[in-house]
């Protein structure tokens, strides 16, 4: 059966493509400027799995189009490099943004949004580097289950087991196929937003697509999640926070029991100044869900 030609996604407010270098790693920044940039620059932080283009709805929807927007491509995902070793490290990622940040703006703090994987990543960087960052924006980044320390075993033999397989990325046959895929993933998911954001999430090799992500992520982290030197840092944020969920949302098919609500909502009471939104028909990929309704709840906490 044809696949029926959804009308194209048209992006509003262009970008400027380019690559710098953090810590000796060749990284893809998108920015989103004026001539005559406004207020503090708002840097965005894609989550696992995704890309720094995977915020241009949102950016789209903004109407103080006067602010400078920033989003960078992970180390290892979108056109950013790979770290080169065989495994990722969560703190790795706290370093690039610190440099990143030395770069584009040394002397004044920043306003933070971070998806998912993201989000936990500027919520760290926020308890440790409380000074550079001015608002806090985190959206659905939940964390990890806690563990403890009779795991750590094995853990490190799954990941020793890890470093002997190839690890690999399932290839797409084309653009509609690659399209397909991040509607199974999240059914909200518009063909025509799917259709634009298939060409930023893989490339074409040997007449075959592929997903921009170094399949090394895939790897099991020999690091244990600990859930009190998180909140440590999460206890130490002075700027404003502002928390988004998507209402549809259901954290029993990430972790099924082991991290029920009860834990997170526990973990959120440190935050010393904390506000909340749920954005209605949205599930964890909300900045395609509900791009204008997100977009207007980011510009009220901003302002």
């Amino acid at each position: 059966m044809r696949r029926m030609t959804a009308p194209a996604y048209l992006a509003r407010r262009p970008c400027q493509s380019r690559f710098i270098d953090l810590r000796g790693l060749r990284h893809h920044l998108l920015d989103w400027s004026t001539s005559d940039p406004q207020g503090p620059p708002l840097l965005m932080l894609h989550g696992w799995m995704d890309v720094g283009a995977s915020f241009q709805f949102v950016v789209d929807a903004l109407q103080q189009t006067g602010r400078r927007v920033i989003s960078i491509d992970w180390r290892g995902f979108g056109l950013s490099a790979g770290s080169g070793a065989d495994a990722y490290w969560f703190p790795d990622y706290l370093g690039d943004l610190d440099a990143l940040l030395d770069a584009m703006s040394p002397d004044a703090p920043v306003d933070l949004l971070g998806h998912s994987m993201g989000g936990n990543v500027v919520m760290t960087y926020a308890g440790v580097r409380p000074a550079r960052v001015r608002r806090v924006i985190n959206l659905e980044g939940f964390g990890l289950p806690d563990t403890q320390a009779e795991q750590a075993p094995v853990r490190l033999s799954k990941w020793l087991d890890d470093l002997k397989t190839a690890q690999e990325l399932k290839p797409y046959a084309d653009l509609a196929a690659v399209a397909a895929r991040l509607m199974k993933t999240n059914p909200r998911l518009s063909q025509a937003k799917a259709d634009w954001l298939a060409p930023h999430w893989s490339r074409e090799v040997n007449g075959e697509w592929q997903i921009l992500a170094d399949p090394a992520h895939k790897r099991a982290n020999p690091m244990l999640y600990r859930k009190d030197e998180i909140l440590a840092c999460w206890a130490r944020i002075e700027a404003p926070l502002l928390w988004v969920e998507g209402a549809c949302t259901d954290l029993t098919k990430f972790w099924g029991t082991r991290y029920p609500r009860s834990d997170f909502e526990s973990r959120l009471s440190v935050v010393p100044n904390l506000r909340r939104q749920v954005l209605a028909d949205a599930g964890h990929m909300l900045h395609h869900d509900q791009p204008e309704a997100l977009a207007a709840v980011i510009e009220d906490f901003l302002a």
